[in-house]
């Protein structure tokens, strides 16, 4: 089976139709308006991709996917950089893993946006043999923000997620319509000690939070030493990674 792909090319629509103009306002009087547009937007990704070897001799079985996001450092457009930490990483120094992994790059100058990566995951599963009740995400500072943000967005969609040194907006947590699904999300966070980048208040913010929306297995771990770099001894340690595995949707 080839599982070579191209960049990712995604068009999304944000579907409206053409009305007619909206009342001219009177001045001294507040009056009901309506906006609605439609508009076309274009999302690219370059990205990473790791196959097991084991894919080729079991081509009906289905794998997990893991969903990995970089730290700022690593944006651009020079795609090794990408494997300069976590888990591609680790690939290429010839570790293998038991799962389908994506390191997507973020482009210059921007940050992680949620519905690009959703349509990254939504082809992977269209293309890849992926288990849709093993779906993770796990990255680190930027990559940190970037997983708390989908797994307060789109909990429903993600077995677990694994934020690194990163935060979040809480007041998502609030949402009724995403409390089920905030509850039996596996949720696994990491921050260093002495982290003065991103201060560990942002972690221990965001845990919170997840505890008060009901979330009772929510895990939090700190290693007192570390500084920014808390992600190279939770991406060394086997049972972050055993961990995930174990988490199904």
């Amino acid at each position: 089976m080839d599982f070579r792909l191209p960049a990712l090319l995604a068009a999304l629509f944000v579907t409206g139709a053409s009305v007619a103009a909206p009342p001219q306002p009177q001045p001294g009087h507040q009056t009901a308006q309506e906006f609605r547009r439609e508009i076309r937007t274009e999302h690219r990704l370059n990205y990473l991709l790791y196959v097991p070897k084991a894919a080729s001799a079991e081509p009906s079985k289905r794998w997990p996917l893991v969903l990995f996001l970089h730290g700022a450092g690593e944006r651009g457009t020079n795609l090794n950089a990408v494997a300069v930490h976590g888990p591609p990483k680790l690939v290429a120094a010839g570790q293998e893993f038991p799962f389908i992994l994506a390191s997507p790059q973020c482009p210059p100058g921007q940050v992680w946006n949620s519905t690009t990566l959703l349509a990254l995951i939504d082809e992977l599963q269209a293309s890849l043999p992926v288990d849709a009740r093993r779906v993770y995400v796990t990255g680190l500072s930027m990559g940190g923000y970037g997983t708390w943000e989908l797994a307060v967005k789109h909990p429903e969609r993600f077995a677990a997620v694994a934020p690194i040194c990163g935060g979040g907006e809480r007041i998502r947590t609030l949402l009724p319509a995403q409390r089920e699904a905030l509850k039996t999300l596996g949720v696994w966070a990491f921050h260093g000690g002495k982290d003065n980048v991103v201060v560990p208040a942002e972690t221990e913010r965001m845990v919170e939070a997840f505890k008060k929306a009901g979330n009772e297995s929510v895990k939090h771990t700190v290693y007192p030493e570390a500084g920014h770099d808390s992600w190279t001894q939770a991406y060394n340690d086997p049972a972050l990674f055993d961990w995930l595995l174990k988490q199904s949707r």
